[in-house]
């Protein structure tokens, strides 16, 4: 299932909802609708960010999680998941540069609606 987020600060940004999950886990926002306020935006860009750091630091956690995350596709090796997996912080990227524009215009993001 695809999120789309949405702010009038910046074009939308569609993930899939296992990719948006680990995420919005941290933000503590269901992934089916959800907001983060123009108030809340310092802070999860903070909590963000922060995770990708760690996940820089530490890629192995990003390729256990791709190869669980796309196990079930048909042909789908463990060694292929490694060689193709996207990590944590490419896959946060386009959240966090909305997260900041948010921030600076002073804009919700919203999804599910």
């Amino acid at each position: 299932m695809l999120i789309t987020f949405k702010s009038k600060s910046s074009p939308e940004v569609l993930m899939y909802q296992e990719h948006a999950q680990r995420i919005l886990d941290l933000l503590h926002k269901s992934p089916s609708r959800g907001v983060i306020t123009a108030a809340e935006a310092a802070t999860a860009l903070s909590l963000l960010e922060h995770e990708v750091a760690l996940s820089k630091q530490h890629p192995d956690v990003d390729v256990e999680h791709d190869i669980h995350a796309h196990e079930a596709e048909e042909g789908e090796t463990q060694e292929h998941a490694v060689q193709q997996r996207v990590g944590f912080a490419a896959r946060a990227y386009p959240l966090l540069e909305m997260l900041r524009a948010a921030k600076q215009d002073g804009n919700d993001i919203v999804w599910g609606i």
